[in-house]
């Protein structure tokens, strides 16, 4: 029988592993010592996973969480239309960023009474009311979307707020593949897909990278799968 060698050989010290989903969920928690309530923020480029990540750490935790879309904040076609931004939806000005840091502020002062949370709807292309909702017991809520980090007028209000922001991460290519598939899902051609994914989704991505340095913890969704959370 062959005996491992005791000699240590030279290379790189191996990488520790990723924290699993219950590791995360624990350090999202432990935000909420010795307050009433804390916001999480989730921020990262398009495509990366911030929704599934956000919805999975939520299940995780349980009744004590509650989850908070930056999506119910798009403007609605119309407003869009009005400001010339039909072909530049989801960039950082088709939010309404005023709106969502009124609610960020209500949902930490007002933990007496349940809190309705809009979402947006790709099947309407359109923003929807109360589709969520932060119930008086929430003590975590977990809030996502590209724009959380940015040192922009608004974001930076929006960032105050939080506990922590965390940064999801994910190769260019995933997210390249995961944004066409999403568009090719709301009805868009194979070319469409790809042309709004470069002129539209690629620049905010670039913009969302910006802000990484200003979040707490980067997280990647490698691997994500072991979550085995579909929302």
């Amino acid at each position: 029988m062959e005996t491992a060698d005791p000699t240590p050989t030279a290379g790189p010290t191996p990488s520790p592993a990723a924290p699993t989903l219950p590791a995360l969920a624990k350090d999202a928690w432990q935000l909420t010592a010795d307050r009433p309530r804390t916001l999480l923020g989730i921020a990262g480029p398009p495509g990366a996973g911030k929704s599934m990540f956000a919805r999975a750490l939520v299940a995780e935790i349980g009744e004590g969480a509650a989850y908070l879309p930056l999506d119910g904040f798009h403007l609605s076609n119309d407003q869009l239309e009005r400001l010339s931004l039909t072909s530049r939806k989801g960039s950082e000005p088709s939010f309404d960023v005023r709106g969502y840091v009124a609610l960020l502020t209500r949902v930490l002062d007002d933990t007496g009474h349940d809190i309705y949370v809009p979402d947006y709807d790709r099947t309407l292309h359109e923003p929807v009311a109360a589709r969520h909702r932060v119930p008086a017991t929430a003590r975590l809520v977990v809030t996502e979307g590209n724009y959380l980090a940015c040192d922009l007028p608004g974001w930076r209000e929006a960032r105050e707020l939080m506990g922590e922001c965390w940064y999801v991460g994910a190769p260019a290519e995933v997210r390249q593949q995961r944004l066409i598939e999403r568009q090719l899902a709301g009805g868009r051609t194979a070319d469409g897909a790809a042309a709004w994914v470069a002129t539209n989704d690629g620049p905010n991505g670039d913009l969302v990278e910006k802000s990484r340095h200003r979040c707490d913890r980067i997280v990647s969704t490698i691997g994500m799968d072991m979550f085995n959370y579909r929302p």
